[in-house]
Protein backbone atom coordinates (compact mmCIF):
# COMPACT_ATOMS: atom_id res chain seq x y z
CA UNK A 1 0.00 0.00 0.00
CA UNK A 2 1.27 3.53 -1.00
CA UNK A 3 1.30 6.04 1.54
CA UNK A 4 -1.49 8.09 0.10
CA UNK A 5 -3.79 5.01 -0.52
CA UNK A 6 -3.40 4.86 3.59
CA UNK A 7 -4.65 8.64 3.22
CA UNK A 8 -8.23 9.33 3.89
CA UNK A 9 -10.21 10.91 1.28
CA UNK A 10 -9.40 14.25 3.07
CA UNK A 11 -5.90 14.21 3.34
CA UNK A 12 -5.73 12.82 -0.09
CA UNK A 13 -7.22 15.88 -1.52
CA UNK A 14 -5.24 18.57 0.71
CA UNK A 15 -1.92 17.07 -0.20
CA UNK A 16 -3.00 16.99 -3.60
CA UNK A 17 -3.85 21.21 -3.40
CA UNK A 18 -0.20 21.50 -1.89
CA UNK A 19 1.37 19.75 -4.89
CA UNK A 20 -0.49 21.64 -7.46
CA UNK A 21 0.47 24.58 -5.86
CA UNK A 22 4.42 23.44 -6.32
CA UNK A 23 3.76 22.52 -9.87
CA UNK A 24 1.66 25.88 -10.87
CA UNK A 25 4.52 27.71 -9.55
CA UNK A 26 7.18 25.71 -11.59
CA UNK A 27 4.18 26.21 -14.75
CA UNK A 28 4.96 29.80 -13.96
CA UNK A 29 8.64 30.09 -14.58
CA UNK A 30 7.72 28.67 -18.73
CA UNK A 31 11.02 26.24 -18.21
CA UNK A 32 12.61 24.54 -21.50
CA UNK A 33 14.31 21.22 -19.79
CA UNK A 34 14.33 18.55 -22.43
CA UNK A 35 15.35 15.02 -21.47
CA UNK A 36 14.14 13.69 -24.66
CA UNK A 37 16.85 11.40 -25.72
CA UNK A 38 20.69 10.17 -24.62
CA UNK A 39 22.53 13.12 -25.59
CA UNK A 40 25.77 13.80 -24.49
CA UNK A 41 26.59 16.85 -22.99
CA UNK A 42 28.99 19.51 -24.08
CA UNK A 43 31.75 18.78 -21.74
CA UNK A 44 31.31 15.53 -23.05
CA UNK A 45 31.47 16.54 -26.83
CA UNK A 46 34.68 18.79 -25.42
CA UNK A 47 36.73 15.35 -24.28
CA UNK A 48 37.04 14.66 -28.49
CA UNK A 49 38.00 18.16 -29.69
CA UNK A 50 41.17 16.24 -30.58
CA UNK A 51 39.66 14.24 -33.71
CA UNK A 52 39.46 17.30 -35.79
CA UNK A 53 43.38 17.96 -35.50
CA UNK A 54 44.53 14.85 -35.04
CA UNK A 55 45.02 14.60 -39.13
CA UNK A 56 47.84 17.10 -40.64
CA UNK A 57 48.34 17.96 -43.72
CA UNK A 58 51.75 16.63 -43.42
CA UNK A 59 50.46 13.17 -41.92
CA UNK A 60 50.63 9.79 -43.57
CA UNK A 61 47.77 9.39 -45.29
CA UNK A 62 48.09 6.38 -45.60
CA UNK A 63 46.10 3.03 -44.05
CA UNK A 64 48.09 0.26 -42.71
CA UNK A 65 47.32 -2.14 -45.94
CA UNK A 66 48.81 1.08 -48.10
CA UNK A 67 45.76 2.12 -48.85
CA UNK A 68 44.95 5.80 -49.40
CA UNK A 69 42.36 6.93 -47.67
CA UNK A 70 41.85 10.17 -49.72
CA UNK A 71 40.54 7.60 -52.64
CA UNK A 72 38.70 4.98 -53.49
CA UNK A 73 38.94 1.57 -51.72
CA UNK A 74 38.18 0.02 -48.55
CA UNK A 75 34.47 -1.08 -48.67
CA UNK A 76 34.83 -2.74 -45.68
CA UNK A 77 36.89 -0.56 -43.38
CA UNK A 78 40.62 0.10 -43.13
CA UNK A 79 43.11 -2.68 -41.31
CA UNK A 80 43.21 -0.28 -38.30
CA UNK A 81 39.31 0.29 -37.52
CA UNK A 82 39.03 -3.14 -38.19
CA UNK A 83 41.41 -4.11 -35.30
CA UNK A 84 40.11 -1.01 -32.95
CA UNK A 85 36.85 -3.46 -33.63
CA UNK A 86 37.98 -6.27 -32.97
CA UNK A 87 39.04 -5.90 -29.70
CA UNK A 88 35.71 -4.11 -28.70
CA UNK A 89 33.98 -6.47 -30.07
CA UNK A 90 36.29 -9.54 -28.47
CA UNK A 91 36.09 -11.22 -31.81
CA UNK A 92 38.95 -11.87 -34.74
CA UNK A 93 39.78 -9.17 -37.81
CA UNK A 94 38.09 -11.40 -40.18
CA UNK A 95 34.97 -10.74 -38.06
CA UNK A 96 34.43 -7.47 -38.52
CA UNK A 97 33.03 -4.88 -40.78
CA UNK A 98 33.48 -0.85 -40.48
CA UNK A 99 30.75 1.08 -42.14
CA UNK A 100 29.87 4.69 -42.57
CA UNK A 101 28.66 7.30 -39.34
CA UNK A 102 25.25 5.18 -37.90
CA UNK A 103 25.28 1.74 -36.13
CA UNK A 104 21.30 2.65 -36.87
CA UNK A 105 21.81 2.81 -40.93
CA UNK A 106 23.94 -0.61 -40.48
CA UNK A 107 20.71 -2.63 -38.79
CA UNK A 108 18.61 -0.94 -40.84
CA UNK A 109 20.59 -2.04 -43.82
CA UNK A 110 20.70 -5.79 -42.79
CA UNK A 111 17.33 -6.27 -42.66
CA UNK A 112 16.53 -4.30 -45.79
CA UNK A 113 19.04 -6.92 -47.01
CA UNK A 114 17.53 -9.62 -45.41
CA UNK A 115 13.94 -8.78 -47.08
CA UNK A 116 15.38 -7.90 -50.64
CA UNK A 117 17.54 -11.21 -50.49
CA UNK A 118 17.78 -12.88 -47.32
CA UNK A 119 20.62 -14.50 -44.94
CA UNK A 120 23.36 -16.80 -45.77
CA UNK A 121 22.32 -20.09 -45.60
CA UNK A 122 18.60 -18.99 -45.72
CA UNK A 123 15.77 -19.99 -47.92
CA UNK A 124 15.48 -16.76 -49.66
CA UNK A 125 14.20 -13.14 -49.19
CA UNK A 126 12.58 -12.80 -46.16
CA UNK A 127 9.65 -10.54 -47.98
CA UNK A 128 8.75 -13.72 -49.73
CA UNK A 129 7.02 -14.76 -46.17
CA UNK A 130 3.10 -14.30 -45.77
CA UNK A 131 4.56 -12.15 -42.40
CA UNK A 132 7.97 -11.43 -40.97
CA UNK A 133 7.80 -11.17 -37.10
CA UNK A 134 10.47 -9.94 -34.53
CA UNK A 135 10.85 -10.84 -30.89
CA UNK A 136 10.98 -7.16 -29.45
CA UNK A 137 12.17 -7.28 -25.18
CA UNK A 138 10.47 -4.41 -23.60
CA UNK A 139 11.00 -1.74 -22.51
CA UNK A 140 13.46 -1.54 -25.57
CA UNK A 141 14.91 0.94 -27.90
CA UNK A 142 12.52 2.91 -29.78
CA UNK A 143 14.56 3.34 -32.93
CA UNK A 144 14.37 -0.61 -33.50
CA UNK A 145 10.97 -0.20 -33.23
CA UNK A 146 10.59 2.31 -35.53
CA UNK A 147 12.81 0.03 -38.29
CA UNK A 148 10.22 -2.62 -38.00
CA UNK A 149 7.43 -0.83 -38.32
CA UNK A 150 8.90 0.78 -41.34
CA UNK A 151 9.06 -2.62 -43.19
CA UNK A 152 6.32 -4.01 -42.20
CA UNK A 153 7.78 -6.18 -39.69
CA UNK A 154 5.18 -7.74 -37.17
CA UNK A 155 6.83 -6.90 -33.49
CA UNK A 156 6.12 -9.35 -30.51
CA UNK A 157 7.26 -8.02 -27.25
CA UNK A 158 8.15 -10.10 -24.62
CA UNK A 159 9.22 -8.88 -20.71
CA UNK A 160 12.71 -7.44 -19.22
CA UNK A 161 14.08 -9.60 -16.79
CA UNK A 162 16.91 -8.53 -13.73
CA UNK A 163 19.23 -10.50 -16.40
CA UNK A 164 17.50 -9.57 -19.65
CA UNK A 165 14.69 -11.00 -21.48
CA UNK A 166 11.81 -13.53 -20.45
CA UNK A 167 13.60 -16.68 -21.96
CA UNK A 168 11.06 -18.88 -21.32
CA UNK A 169 8.75 -16.55 -23.54
CA UNK A 170 11.67 -16.25 -26.21
CA UNK A 171 12.23 -20.01 -26.32
CA UNK A 172 8.80 -21.10 -27.09
CA UNK A 173 8.15 -18.26 -29.47
CA UNK A 174 11.48 -18.86 -31.66
CA UNK A 175 10.33 -22.63 -31.60
CA UNK A 176 6.99 -22.54 -32.75
CA UNK A 177 6.62 -20.10 -35.30
CA UNK A 178 8.94 -19.71 -38.58
CA UNK A 179 7.61 -16.56 -39.34
CA UNK A 180 9.99 -14.99 -36.36
CA UNK A 181 12.73 -14.61 -38.14
CA UNK A 182 14.66 -12.29 -35.61
CA UNK A 183 15.39 -10.35 -31.91
CA UNK A 184 16.55 -7.18 -30.92
CA UNK A 185 18.67 -7.33 -27.88
CA UNK A 186 20.59 -4.06 -26.15
CA UNK A 187 22.56 -6.60 -24.12
CA UNK A 188 24.86 -4.81 -21.62
CA UNK A 189 23.18 -1.59 -20.13
CA UNK A 190 20.34 -1.81 -21.85
CA UNK A 191 17.85 0.91 -23.04
CA UNK A 192 16.38 1.76 -21.33
CA UNK A 193 16.47 -0.76 -18.09
CA UNK A 194 20.12 -0.25 -17.86
CA UNK A 195 20.13 -4.58 -17.30
CA UNK A 196 23.42 -6.57 -18.41
CA UNK A 197 22.31 -9.89 -19.96
CA UNK A 198 23.37 -12.85 -17.78
CA UNK A 199 25.79 -15.93 -19.11
CA UNK A 200 22.51 -18.34 -18.97
CA UNK A 201 20.50 -15.53 -21.19
CA UNK A 202 23.75 -15.54 -23.70
CA UNK A 203 23.76 -19.24 -23.84
CA UNK A 204 20.05 -19.59 -23.72
CA UNK A 205 19.75 -17.41 -26.95
CA UNK A 206 23.10 -19.10 -28.48
CA UNK A 207 21.27 -22.82 -28.06
CA UNK A 208 17.71 -22.25 -28.31
CA UNK A 209 15.80 -23.94 -31.40
CA UNK A 210 14.24 -21.87 -34.05
CA UNK A 211 11.73 -22.81 -36.06
CA UNK A 212 13.20 -20.37 -38.88
CA UNK A 213 16.38 -21.67 -40.13
CA UNK A 214 18.08 -18.31 -40.88
CA UNK A 215 16.59 -16.42 -37.49
CA UNK A 216 19.13 -14.24 -36.66
CA UNK A 217 20.39 -11.87 -33.35
CA UNK A 218 20.30 -8.23 -33.54
CA UNK A 219 23.07 -7.50 -30.89
CA UNK A 220 23.17 -3.85 -30.64
CA UNK A 221 26.47 -3.37 -28.15
CA UNK A 222 25.77 0.19 -28.00
CA UNK A 223 27.02 0.83 -24.14
CA UNK A 224 29.63 -2.13 -23.95
CA UNK A 225 32.14 1.07 -22.67
CA UNK A 226 30.11 2.82 -21.14
CA UNK A 227 30.74 2.05 -17.62
CA UNK A 228 29.19 4.66 -14.52
CA UNK A 229 31.95 2.74 -12.19
CA UNK A 230 35.16 1.20 -11.58
CA UNK A 231 33.26 -2.16 -11.36
CA UNK A 232 31.54 -2.85 -14.46
CA UNK A 233 29.05 -5.36 -15.83
CA UNK A 234 30.68 -8.08 -17.46
CA UNK A 235 29.11 -9.08 -20.85
CA UNK A 236 29.37 -12.65 -22.18
CA UNK A 237 30.58 -13.08 -25.98
CA UNK A 238 27.08 -13.81 -28.16
CA UNK A 239 29.50 -14.86 -31.41
CA UNK A 240 32.15 -16.96 -29.14
CA UNK A 241 28.40 -18.89 -27.44
CA UNK A 242 27.08 -19.08 -31.03
CA UNK A 243 30.02 -21.02 -32.32
CA UNK A 244 30.14 -23.25 -29.34
CA UNK A 245 26.14 -23.96 -29.94
CA UNK A 246 26.73 -24.84 -33.60
CA UNK A 247 25.24 -21.87 -34.24
CA UNK A 248 28.03 -19.20 -35.58
CA UNK A 249 25.66 -17.48 -38.38
CA UNK A 250 23.18 -17.18 -35.79
CA UNK A 251 24.24 -13.21 -34.19
CA UNK A 252 24.51 -10.04 -36.25
CA UNK A 253 26.75 -7.44 -33.52
CA UNK A 254 26.58 -3.89 -33.53
CA UNK A 255 28.35 -0.99 -32.15
CA UNK A 256 29.97 2.43 -32.76
CA UNK A 257 31.66 5.46 -30.98
CA UNK A 258 28.13 7.54 -31.28
CA UNK A 259 28.58 8.62 -27.45
CA UNK A 260 32.66 7.74 -27.39
CA UNK A 261 33.23 10.76 -30.10
CA UNK A 262 30.94 12.94 -31.38
CA UNK A 263 27.58 11.29 -32.12
CA UNK A 264 27.12 13.71 -35.75
CA UNK A 265 31.02 12.16 -36.69
CA UNK A 266 31.39 8.38 -35.97
CA UNK A 267 32.56 5.29 -37.15
CA UNK A 268 30.05 2.49 -37.07
CA UNK A 269 30.96 -0.87 -36.58
CA UNK A 270 29.52 -5.01 -37.02
CA UNK A 271 30.57 -8.38 -36.31
CA UNK A 272 29.44 -11.48 -37.99
CA UNK A 273 30.71 -14.83 -38.81
CA UNK A 274 33.04 -15.07 -41.92
CA UNK A 275 29.97 -16.56 -43.97
CA UNK A 276 27.35 -13.47 -43.18
CA UNK A 277 30.05 -10.96 -43.68
CA UNK A 278 31.01 -12.54 -46.92
CA UNK A 279 27.53 -12.28 -48.35
CA UNK A 280 27.34 -8.45 -47.22
CA UNK A 281 30.62 -7.50 -48.82
CA UNK A 282 29.29 -8.92 -52.16
CA UNK A 283 26.35 -7.00 -51.32
CA UNK A 284 27.54 -3.50 -50.56
CA UNK A 285 29.84 -3.75 -53.87
CA UNK A 286 26.46 -2.49 -55.73
CA UNK A 287 25.65 -0.38 -52.51
CA UNK A 288 28.70 1.97 -51.70
CA UNK A 289 32.22 2.61 -52.96
CA UNK A 290 33.37 2.62 -48.96
CA UNK A 291 32.75 4.37 -45.76
CA UNK A 292 34.52 7.37 -44.55
CA UNK A 293 38.25 6.65 -44.47
CA UNK A 294 39.48 9.75 -43.18
CA UNK A 295 36.90 9.23 -40.02
CA UNK A 296 38.23 5.97 -39.21
CA UNK A 297 41.88 6.62 -39.53
CA UNK A 298 41.17 9.76 -37.67
CA UNK A 299 39.56 7.75 -34.92
CA UNK A 300 42.41 4.89 -34.77
CA UNK A 301 44.58 7.65 -34.21
CA UNK A 302 42.82 9.51 -31.04
CA UNK A 303 42.01 6.29 -29.71
CA UNK A 304 45.28 4.39 -30.07
CA UNK A 305 44.61 1.39 -28.11
CA UNK A 306 42.20 -0.16 -25.25
CA UNK A 307 43.93 1.63 -22.63
CA UNK A 308 43.37 5.27 -24.26
CA UNK A 309 39.81 4.45 -25.05
CA UNK A 310 39.62 3.31 -21.27
CA UNK A 311 41.09 6.40 -20.15
CA UNK A 312 38.25 8.44 -22.26
CA UNK A 313 35.55 6.72 -21.22
CA UNK A 314 36.75 7.47 -17.18
CA UNK A 315 36.20 11.39 -17.89
CA UNK A 316 33.05 10.58 -19.75
CA UNK A 317 32.15 8.61 -16.32
CA UNK A 318 33.39 11.33 -14.17
CA UNK A 319 30.84 13.76 -16.06
CA UNK A 320 27.80 11.95 -16.32
CA UNK A 321 27.81 9.48 -12.98
CA UNK A 322 26.42 12.67 -10.71
CA UNK A 323 24.01 13.22 -13.04
CA UNK A 324 23.08 9.49 -12.14
CA UNK A 325 23.60 9.72 -8.89
CA UNK A 326 21.25 12.96 -8.62
CA UNK A 327 18.57 11.64 -10.36
CA UNK A 328 19.06 8.30 -8.02
CA UNK A 329 19.26 10.53 -5.05
CA UNK A 330 16.12 12.57 -6.26
CA UNK A 331 13.94 9.33 -6.38
CA UNK A 332 14.53 7.70 -3.74
CA UNK A 333 14.09 10.84 -1.47
CA UNK A 334 11.25 11.98 -3.16
CA UNK A 335 9.18 8.16 -4.41
CA UNK A 336 11.27 6.21 -2.20
CA UNK A 337 8.92 5.47 0.52
CA UNK A 338 5.57 6.32 -0.99
CA UNK A 339 5.00 3.08 -2.83
CA UNK A 340 4.41 4.98 -5.93
CA UNK A 341 6.85 4.10 -8.48
CA UNK A 342 10.21 1.74 -8.63
CA UNK A 343 13.51 2.12 -10.45
CA UNK A 344 16.56 0.71 -11.71
CA UNK A 345 19.98 1.79 -10.93
CA UNK A 346 22.34 0.85 -13.47
CA UNK A 347 25.96 0.19 -13.39
CA UNK A 348 26.57 2.07 -17.19
CA UNK A 349 24.25 2.96 -20.07
CA UNK A 350 22.48 6.52 -20.82
CA UNK A 351 18.94 5.89 -18.64
CA UNK A 352 16.95 4.87 -15.64
CA UNK A 353 14.17 3.61 -16.29
CA UNK A 354 11.09 4.81 -14.18
CA UNK A 355 7.88 3.06 -13.42
CA UNK A 356 4.70 4.26 -12.24
CA UNK A 357 2.01 2.85 -11.26
CA UNK A 358 -0.34 1.18 -13.85
CA UNK A 359 -1.46 3.85 -15.96
CA UNK A 360 -0.20 6.98 -15.12
CA UNK A 361 2.73 7.05 -17.33
CA UNK A 362 1.32 8.99 -19.91
CA UNK A 363 -0.30 11.53 -17.87
CA UNK A 364 2.78 11.90 -15.95
CA UNK A 365 4.84 12.79 -18.92
CA UNK A 366 2.23 15.19 -20.35
CA UNK A 367 1.94 17.13 -16.89
CA UNK A 368 5.76 17.30 -16.88
CA UNK A 369 5.42 18.69 -20.64
CA UNK A 370 3.35 21.48 -19.02
CA UNK A 371 5.30 22.36 -17.00
CA UNK A 372 8.48 22.59 -19.36
CA UNK A 373 10.36 19.26 -19.37
CA UNK A 374 9.95 16.78 -22.04
CA UNK A 375 10.64 13.43 -21.35
CA UNK A 376 10.62 10.71 -24.12
CA UNK A 377 7.13 9.71 -24.97
CA UNK A 378 5.31 7.64 -22.97
CA UNK A 379 4.96 4.16 -24.58
CA UNK A 380 7.93 4.64 -26.96
CA UNK A 381 9.94 1.60 -24.97
CA UNK A 382 7.15 -0.28 -26.51
CA UNK A 383 6.37 -1.93 -29.94
CA UNK A 384 4.07 0.25 -31.65
CA UNK A 385 4.60 2.84 -28.86
CA UNK A 386 1.71 0.91 -26.41
CA UNK A 387 2.90 0.22 -22.88
CA UNK A 388 0.18 -2.66 -21.84
CA UNK A 389 0.70 -1.40 -18.22
CA UNK A 390 0.92 2.68 -19.22
CA UNK A 391 3.67 2.64 -16.41
CA UNK A 392 7.57 2.99 -17.93
CA UNK A 393 9.14 6.16 -18.28
CA UNK A 394 12.46 6.58 -19.86
CA UNK A 395 15.25 9.16 -18.28
CA UNK A 396 17.94 10.61 -19.99
CA UNK A 397 20.12 12.65 -17.55
CA UNK A 398 23.23 13.17 -19.60
CA UNK A 399 22.43 16.22 -21.43
CA UNK A 400 21.24 19.13 -19.24
CA UNK A 401 23.07 20.82 -16.28
CA UNK A 402 23.31 19.91 -12.51
CA UNK A 403 21.01 22.49 -11.86
CA UNK A 404 18.60 22.39 -14.55
CA UNK A 405 18.24 18.10 -13.89
CA UNK A 406 17.79 18.94 -10.25
CA UNK A 407 14.54 20.92 -11.44
CA UNK A 408 13.56 18.56 -13.97
CA UNK A 409 13.46 15.29 -11.84
CA UNK A 410 11.74 17.69 -8.86
CA UNK A 411 9.10 18.42 -11.07
CA UNK A 412 8.77 14.93 -12.76
CA UNK A 413 8.71 13.33 -9.36
CA UNK A 414 5.78 16.37 -8.47
CA UNK A 415 4.09 15.18 -11.59
CA UNK A 416 3.86 11.07 -10.55
CA UNK A 417 2.67 12.29 -6.92
CA UNK A 418 -0.08 14.65 -8.45
CA UNK A 419 -1.23 11.84 -11.05
CA UNK A 420 -1.32 9.20 -8.47
CA UNK A 421 -3.49 10.90 -6.44
CA UNK A 422 -6.00 11.52 -8.94
CA UNK A 423 -5.73 7.98 -9.93
CA UNK A 424 -6.78 6.72 -6.50
CA UNK A 425 -9.50 9.76 -5.89
CA UNK A 426 -10.98 8.09 -9.07
CA UNK A 427 -10.62 4.66 -8.46
CA UNK A 428 -12.10 5.91 -4.70
CA UNK A 429 -15.14 7.45 -6.60
CA UNK A 430 -15.55 4.74 -9.32
CA UNK A 431 -15.96 2.00 -6.18
CA UNK A 432 -18.65 3.87 -4.25
CA UNK A 433 -20.46 4.24 -7.14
Amino acid sequence: MSDFEAMSGAERKETYNQLKEQYDTFKEQKLKLDMSRGKPCVEQLDLSMGLLTVLNAGDSMKAQDGTDIRNYGGIDGIPEAKQFAAELFGVSTKEVLIGGNSSLNMMHDTIARALLHGVYGGEGPWSKQPVVKFICPSPGYDRHFAICELFGIEMIAVNMTAGGPDMDAVEKLAAEDDSIRGIWCVPKYSNPDGITYSDEVVDRLANMRTAASDFRIFWDDAYTVHHLTDQPDQLKNILDACKEAGNPDRVFLYGSTYKISFPGAVIAMMAASENNLGLIRKQLMGQTIGPDKINQLRHVRFFRDMDVLKAHMEQHAAIINPKFELVLGLLESELGSGGLASWNKPNGGYFISLNTRDGCAKEVVRLAAEAGVTMTTAGATFPYGNDPRDRNIRIAPTLPTLADLKTAIEILCLCVKLVSIQQLQTVEVDTST
